[in-house]
């Protein structure tokens, strides 16, 4: 990595923060809506239940999301240590495969937001999914179910380290009688998730998450019939915050694939400090009346107009990126990109965006 690329250290703690911030915000309005908000305002108006929503709130506060952030960190340091077993080294992950030949000429693969609990997408997600998989060309095969905000290659509930905690919040989020209790066991579930997405753009801790979850594609690529060499290329689409997961994981994919990389984020929050100028084209598909998406871009200085020698505001420059508007649509819910209304313009977006110019097989940088 080239020093130019680098960030000073002060700004590089302040993206951690403020990507923290932006993503809290966007938890609220993406993952537990304004009914069930509605609902946990008005269970909490008797004072048993005020009191029970202050304890838990404390507890998720001051105990329970700066442990999982400080595990986030030790798992890293644990598979960077060669502690986990699991995924396979880079040199090893196609060495059983037959000769460069593959069926399919592109491979996108999708990244799903911090709603993700699991390797099964949402019932929203899924029919977005399918939808998608039959509008796509007959020589595209659409790689899903990457477990997007875990070290190994298995959901929350099957963590070496944590399963036993996970699988007790998420029996409280299924089925604890008190709301209050719901809303805070799922927002711990989206805050270790969360965390992950500020690692991922952190320049000091993030190149080990993001290699790790290279590994993680590279071992489902070929799984699914990826060989180097076979001129297939492959696209990152990412939502939400699967598109910072996306702009990190990039280049160590074109690296070990030895493939072309290009990205398609739709109601993307990212940081665009990672390395972009050798990925074969960046597409950012966004709604009108998306607020998360939109606080995201003035959040992170890296992606103001005012610096233009950030790597984001070089890739603009240099042509590599392009934006799609989609008017009305929003971040989640009866407006947002998996809704009946907007799946169909997203889905005609990243169709478009696949036969861009800037995702084109032969182009190896840009």
């Amino acid at each position: 990595m080239s020093d130019s690329g680098r960030l000073h250290p002060w700004s590089q703690r302040f993206n951690l923060k403020v990507l923290l911030l932006v993503l809290a915000i966007g938890l609220g309005i993406n993952l537990v809506g304004v009914g069930h908000l509605a609902l946990a305002v008005r269970s909490a108006l008797s004072p048993a239940d005020l009191q029970l929503l202050l304890q838990l709130i404390g507890l998720l506060l001051l105990v329970l999301i700066p442990a999982a952030g400080i595990y986030s960190l030790v798992s890293e340091f644990a598979f960077w240590e060669g502690w986990l077993q699991g995924l396979p080294a880079p040199a090893s992950l196609f060495s059983q495969a037959p000769p460069a030949t593959a069926s399919h000429r592109c491979y996108v693969v999708y990244l799903d937001g911090i709603h993700q609990l699991e390797c099964d997408h949402p019932p929203r997600v899924s029919a977005f999914l399918e939808l998608l998989e039959q509008q796509l060309a007959a020589e595209t095969l659409l790689v899903r179910g990457l477990e997007t905000y875990t070290v190994l290659p298995v959901a929350l509930a099957e963590d070496a380290g944590s399963a036993w905690f996970w699988r007790r919040l998420f029996a409280l989020q299924d089925q604890h009688p008190n709301r209050l209790t719901q809303l805070l066991a799922a927002v711990m579930v989206q805050a270790n998730n969360v965390i992950k997405v500020g690692i991922s753009s952190d320049r000091r801790y993030g190149p080990i998450l993001n290699y790790e979850l290279a590994l993680k594609i590279c071992l489902r690529l070929a799984e699914a019939g990826f060989r180097p060499g076979a001129g297939s290329r492959i696209v990152l689409t990412g939502y939400s915050g699967g598109a910072e997961m996306a702009m990190g994981v990039a280049d160590y994919l074109r690296r070990i694939t030895q493939a072309p990389v290009s990205i398609i984020s739709f109601c993307g929050v990212f940081s665009g400090n990672q390395v972009l100028d050798q990925l074969s084209g960046i597409t950012t598909i966004v709604g009108s009346k998306d607020p998360v998406a939109a606080f995201g871009r003035i959040a992170y200085p890296g992606r103001s107009p005012l610096l233009p020698l950030s790597n984001w505001n070089k890739a603009q420059a240099a042509g590599c990126i392009q934006r799609l508007e989609i008017e009305g649509m929003n971040h989640n819910g009866s407006r947002g990109p998996f809704s009946e209304r907007f799946r169909l313009p997203v889905i005609k977006a990243i169709l478009a965006a696949l036969e861009s110019p800037t995702a084109a097989p032969e182009q190896t940088g840009c």
